[in-house]
């Protein structure tokens, strides 16, 4: 079932209704509290009134829900006790699929609280028909964030009226200040996954701006005391691994043995406030990265997996723009920049071998965050990670050297609610400091990097439209060397040439920065909708220390507007259509890009899922592509991207993707074909399958830049190449707190080169003017060496050379997790990891003989490890 307004998705229809608010009363217990069994038959849930009279949010807003939902809340001095009746006239079709924690599939019912009463902050417990909890933090009024993972009980039943929650919710659990009175918000929702209906206790339009502020009241709680949470997780992990023996190497005999031990906390502070710290942490039941071959000057932006760093990251994001697109991907704070792989690799000579670890160690963090009473959200967090050496071997000579210095990490956070959460006015900082005995390290890494940002945003007409305003600067300081080639490398290239608005300084120590973003807009209550922006980075932004920028020197401007029908007509349950715009040039005024774009996506009444994409951009300028040379013209282009998926209610579900990219005259084409097959074998068990392949044509695709020559030479080639992977999961949960999970990807990627030529009129109106094409006369291959000879003047004496650029990568990842939580907060994780990887140069794709290659000639690096932690709560 998609994911609802309740839980976070966003949708795009409103009603313009108002509805009355709900209050619920509740009462003390007094005697002994409920027992939390699913079966509601304690004689205390006779203090209060079962209350229902639930409405739709979807497919019918403001329809009576399908089916009754009532429920019961009552509370006592450290607990809230809810009971949740959902009756249903069909028992046998309650889907009841077993999961991990926080995947949400079948029926659900969710009791939201905001405790706060800020009309923006909650805290949801959710829970599935089959016992799975889905809990959730609510922040910035709709966003949930399925990374915190409160501890509390809850149970279910199934019996021939419909299925039954109980559950107790420990006070600790919630944030609230010291009262006699209190007023929470509340609502509570029922998912009916059969017909992917939304059911709501206080109604919500669906396309309400945020929902907390249209919560329900609960009434009746007094004299009870904020508390804090205390939990000590101290944890051990133990494991070989073991990978293929090298003779002469003596960092490579086979085997690996690996003991650990670390403490993880959480304390309460304040009732409002909540420390997280970790010492020597372990992430060894984390699923590794999906396998990629990037040719772009870009870094690629892998998704956070630890749940040190997970959990509340909402606080402690700070991006430069909200919407969609690349740029969207600029935030201050990145947490995968700490506990990264080491940033220095050493020469080495052919008769020596290196002992490098695969990444750098935190020796401790510690996050602060909350949010308090008058409205201020705060986050804190501090790391700090250890000083990494490497060994180097030659014979029998040992030398250490050092691949990462001793590095601090400091980010914090403030953000304020006023005007009744209509308005927030924000900021951040960050600050990166480096303790540096070695000088090499400076040349590409700094020695302090600190970036500051202040964020804006304001909501009126009932939330209905918005304005918002962010704006960062930066500033990174180290040697001259270090700086200029900062400002020389991606993503800044101030050294390019035919442009005057920045130009490198060798002599400075430090690179400033700025950008920001003006927004406004209209988020809901209405059929249509809309959004501009314009937004900017500055050459010199730089933040990619403990922050991700990926792209700077640009000015870009976007209008969007959408159009949405979410109540069911004629053959389709819901559809929507949308329109974009966009332009972007350079701080010089260059046009980097214009272009536009329509899409939609409709939903029919038998739940199959068909949208579409269709791009169109004129030509533009690309200031990267050289890796520091002049702007390169690419022609106008083309995208469409079409899916189709058919129904998740089914047993099995089968999607497809396409997406065709050309370029006018096609200089050149990328096709790709993703498929996606989910098969619910058992309502505890489920596999999917999701292949892909793509080819890829370009006709000039980046080779090497020779910048030591009279005139420098950016040699490009034609590339071909092709790509194919398939992502295999399969997940069985013997019970909510003990699941299997298995993921593995095999990945093969060749891509060969021809037709080499080199960029001499990079602006030419004409294709062709652009570059010269190498002439047989003029390259030869020496095949032992794998380099190409130039002799661009015929005059039988080589010129120069360039490295022969075919590639073939294969690669295979593969995690195998068995996790049970055995007692609340405690978890006992049984690990297999399995790695195969390799690189050669042919540029030949032979998919059957490159998969038989990959399993059957790799060697595999295997990981077995046991983690177990223990919760101790104070």
């Amino acid at each position: 079932m998609r994911r609802s307004i309740i839980l976070g998705a966003t949708v795009l229809l409103a009603l313009n209704v108002s509805a009355q608010k709900r209050i619920y009363t509740t009462t003390k217990v007094t005697g002994d509290p409920p027992r939390i069994d699913g079966i509601l038959d304690d004689t205390t849930w006779n203090l209060v009134e079962w209350t229902g009279d639930f409405v739709q949010v979807e497919p019918h807003a403001e329809d009576p829900a399908s089916q009754k939902t009532e429920f019961k809340i009552l509370y006592d001095d450290d607990n809230i006790y809810v009971a949740v009746r959902c009756y249903d006239t069909a028992p046998d079709s309650i889907v009841r699929r077993m999961a991990r924690r926080d995947i949400e599939i079948g029926d659900w019912v969710r009791i939201v609280i905001d405790s706060y009463h800020d009309l923006r902050t909650a805290f949801s417990f959710g829970v599935t028909a089959a016992g799975v909890k889905i809990d959730e933090a609510v922040t910035n009024g709709g966003n949930f964030d399925s990374s915190w993972e409160p501890v509390w009980e809850v149970k279910t039943t199934l019996d021939d009226k419909g299925w039954n929650v109980e559950a107790c919710i420990p006070l600790s659990q919630l944030r609230f200040g010291k009262k006699e009175n209190y007023i929470w918000g509340l609502d509570i929702g029922r998912g009916i996954y059969r017909n992917e209906e939304l059911s709501v206790w206080q109604f919500f339009s669906p396309t309400a701006p945020g929902i907390v502020h249209l919560f329900g009241e609960l009434h009746g709680i007094q004299n009870i005391r904020p508390q804090k949470q205390k939990d000590l997780i101290p944890y051990v992990a133990m494991g070989t691994e073991s990978y293929q023996r090298e003779s002469d190497n003596p960092y490579a005999d086979g085997r690996n043995w690996i003991t650990n031990l670390g403490l993880d906390g959480k304390f309460g502070v304040t009732n409002d406030l909540t420390l997280d710290f970790t010492v020597n942490p372990d992430f060894g039941q984390v699923e590794a990265d999906p396998s990629e071959v990037n040719l772009t000057t870009f870094e690629t932006k892998f998704s956070e997996k630890r749940p040190f760093f997970i959990e509340g990251k909402n606080i402690l994001s700070f991006y430069l723009l909200q919407g969609g697109g690349p740029l969207c991907e600029d935030n201050l704070f990145y947490s995968r920049r700490i506990g990264k792989s080491p940033s220095y690799w050493p020469d080495l000579a052919d008769d020596e071998y290196l002992d490098r670890p695969n990444n750098t160690s935190i020796l401790g963090a510690f996050k602060l965050t909350g949010k308090t009473q008058k409205g201020w959200s705060i986050g804190v967090l501090e790391s700090v990670t250890q000083k990494e050496n490497g060994q180097i071997a030659r014979g029998e000579e040992r030398r250490d050297i050092v691949v990462e210095p001793l590095s601090n990490y400091l980010v914090a956070r403030v953000q304020r609610d006023m005007n009744e959460s209509n308005t927030q006015l924000g900021a951040m900082v960050t600050a990166t400091n480096r303790e540096f005995d070695e000088p090499y390290l400076e040349d590409f890494m700094h020695k302090q990097a600190y970036s500051a940002g202040i964020d804006f945003s304001h909501q009126w007409k009932d939330k209905t439209y918005y304005f918002n305003f962010t704006s960062a600067v930066s500033r990174v300081i180290g040697t001259k060397e270090g700086i200029y080639n900062t400002q020389t490398s991606a993503p800044h290239f101030f050294q390019r040439p035919e442009q005057s608005h920045m130009v490198p300084d060798s002599a400075t120590n430090h690179l400033d920065g700025y950008g920001g973003t003006l927004q406004v807009g209209k988020a809901g209550n209405g059929k249509w909708m809309f959004t501009f922006w314009i937004t900017a980075r500055s050459p010199g932004l730089n933040l990619n220390d403990v922050g991700y920028i990926n792209r700077t020197d640009e000015i870009q401007q976007i209008f969007w507007v959408g159009f949405a029908q979410r109540e069911p007509f004629s053959i389709f349950r819901n559809m929507n259509l949308n329109f974009n715009q966009w332009y972007a040039c350079s701080f010089g005024l260059e046009k980097r890009y214009l272009g536009g774009n329509i899409n939609g996506g409709w939903t029919f009444n038998n739940y199959w899922n068909m949208g579409f994409g269709f791009d169109r951009d004129s030509w533009g300028i690309s200031t990267e592509t050289l890796r520091g040379g002049p702007a390169v013209v690419y022609d106008g282009s083309t995208a469409f991207y079409p899916f189709i998926e058919t129904s998740e209610q089914k047993k099995i579900q089968v999607g497809y993707n396409y997406f065709l990219f050309r370029r006018d005259l096609k200089t050149a084409v990328m096709q790709s074909h993703y498929f996606g097959i989910r098969w619910q074998v058992k309502d505890a068990w489920s596999i999917s399958l999701n292949p892909g392949y793509r080819k890829n044509y370009e006709e000039l695709e980046y080779v090497e830049s020779l910048d030591d020559l009279d005139e420098p030479r950016y040699i490009r080639g034609t590339l071909r190449q092709t790509t194919t992977h398939l992502v295999l999961r399969s997940d069985y949960s013997v019970t909510p707190d003990l699941t299997i999970q298995l993921y593995c990807m095999p990945f093969i990627s060749a891509g060969k080169y021809s037709e080499f030529k080199y960029i001499t009129d990079p602006d030419a109106e004409n294709f062709e003017d652009r570059f010269i094409r190498y002439t047989d006369g003029q390259l030869s291959y020496n095949e032992q060496d794998e380099v190409y000879l130039v002799d661009e003047d015929n005059n039988g004496v080589v010129d120069y050379t360039f490295d022969q650029p075919n590639f073939n990568v294969f690669d295979f990842n593969l995690n195998l997790v068995v996790r049970w939580e055995y007692h609340p907060g405690s978890i006992l994780y049984l690990v297999w990891s399995q790695k195969r990887s390799d690189y050669y140069s042919s540029g030949d794709f032979r998919m059957w003989n490159d998969t038989e290659s990959l399993f059957m000639d790799t060697y595999p690096r295997d990981v077995l490890l046991i983690k177990l932690s223990y919760r101790f709560g104070l």
